[in-house]
């Protein structure tokens, strides 16, 4: 009996632990089918982002942003062996685009977003959005459609595609 009250607990916790952690990811409002994000600081941007599209069971939209992250995981796609390239960067940068996606593969949500990033020398870094932690703000808008908008995996070019 111990054990089941103590399994029991354990459970209730980490929900409680998961659905506390969602809401301090970010705050937003609603203007009808757009939602205006503010991510909170230090949080991860695609843990955010895909939390809030989840949440609100968007299936097909799109995502602009801007802010500032200390590092970043782009990728980079390689046609010619189908694979993506990852490349981290350890530094403050700005936001100044964000652009994306939102979408469903395999009746999961599918976010997919590309950013460009700012140095203090005033070069850009640029591409596939995989990761990065907010040092300063991060300012999203998410639009979401009505309906919804699959993806499958094209052998051909070795990318998800939609399927319309």
């Amino acid at each position: 009996m111990k054990k089941s009250i103590l399994i029991v607990l354990c459970i209730t916790v980490s929900f409680l632990a998961n659905a506390q952690s969602n809401s301090k990811l970010y705050t937003y409002k609603q203007f009808g089918n757009k939602y205006v994000i503010s991510i909170q600081n230090h949080a991860e941007i695609t843990k955010a982002i895909t939390a809030f599209v989840e949440e609100q069971d968007i299936k097909a939209g799109t995502i602009v942003g801007m802010g500032a992250v200390n590092e970043a995981t782009l990728r980079f796609f390689d046609p010619a062996t189908k694979e993506f390239v990852d490349k981290t960067f350890s530094e403050q940068m700005e936001i100044t685009n964000l652009t994306g996606n939102i979408s469903q593969k395999d009746g999961k949500h599918y976010v997919h977003m590309h950013v460009t990033l700012g140095r203090n020398d005033y070069t850009a870094l640029a591409g596939h959005f995989l990761t990065a932690k907010i040092n300063g703000a991060g300012e999203f808008v998410i639009e979401s459609f009505d309906g919804a908008v699959d993806r499958y995996h094209d052998e051909d070019t070795g990318l998800n595609l939609y399927k319309f």
